[in-house]
């Protein structure tokens, strides 16, 4: 099932994408699904950010090749956490913002992201599938020269419009062995498979959720392959999961 958050002239809802049209719901996804009996064209809708996260946790050299393309050796022992605000998510074909007084590199990072589905803290590995609502896109837009210079990655990853998620919610694939890629004009950048994680979902879920309480809602990216690089206003950018979606945007100069 894919679950898309979309506007009308009416208004925002969620709905249920099926071939080219989208059936409405009548509140949020977390739970039974009540349909409103509206089925529109996809034409006819604009799609928006799947879901609006309290928090995105992400998850920093979690594919080999990274790591080394980086400048690292090892891979991290445990999985690396980071976070990015809430106010950095748009949705599938909004404009990524260039914030050029303050940054000269910013670069494209592809990425499987998990959505939860329910509150949940502690929650062991083998349990992981039953908090998570669904998978989708995302870019994990970074400005690397601030990266470098800062030793931490708040500020790098943290502008608004640096994280992309779209174009919807698939509930219903298996994660561990997924096609990934990142186009960038057309071209590839990137082009790997989630089985390369060196932490996997289940990993992940009861690693972050043993710190925090985790949100229904709430997003994990889990990581980026090799393969990022810089992005030039006018790029467009486009994130492709294999049984998911694909997620484009391009980039402006941030006013």
């Amino acid at each position: 099932m894919r679950i898309a958050r979309f506007s009308t002239d009416e208004g925002m809802s969620f709905g249920v994408v099926e071939e080219n049209t989208v059936a409405a719901i009548a509140a949020h996804p977390f739970g039974e699904l009540t349909f409103t009996g509206q089925r529109l064209p996809l034409t006819d809708v604009r799609l928006l950010a799947p879901i609006l996260p309290s928090k995105i946790i992400a998850i920093g050299k979690n594919y080999a090749d990274h790591v080394r393309e980086m400048g690292g050796d090892e891979p991290p022992a445990e999985p690396v956490l980071f976070a990015k605000p809430s106010t950095a998510v748009i949705g599938p074909g909004e404009a990524i913002a260039y914030p050029q007084k303050l940054s000269e590199r910013v670069d494209h990072e592809g990425e499987l992201a998990v959505v939860i589905g329910r509150m949940c803290r502690e929650v062991p590995a083998s349990r992981a599938a039953e908090v998570i609502l669904g998978y989708t896109c995302a870019n994990d837009v970074t400005a690397r020269d601030l990266q470098k210079r800062d030793g931490q990655w708040t500020r790098a990853k943290g502008f608004d419009t640096f994280c992309p998620l779209g174009p919807w919610i698939e509930t219903e694939v298996a994660p561990a062995d997924l096609a990934i890629s990142t186009t960038v004009n057309g071209d590839i950048r990137q082009d790997a498979r989630t089985s390369l994680l060196l932490h996997d979902i289940p990993t992940l879920v009861e690693y972050v959720s043993q710190v925090m309480t985790l949100l229904p809602g709430d997003v994990i990216l889990t990581g980026t392959p090799a393969g990022v690089g810089p992005l030039q206003i006018g790029d467009e950018v486009t994130v492709t999961i294999e049984n998911v979606g694909s997620l484009t945007n391009r980039v402006i100069a941030r006013d």
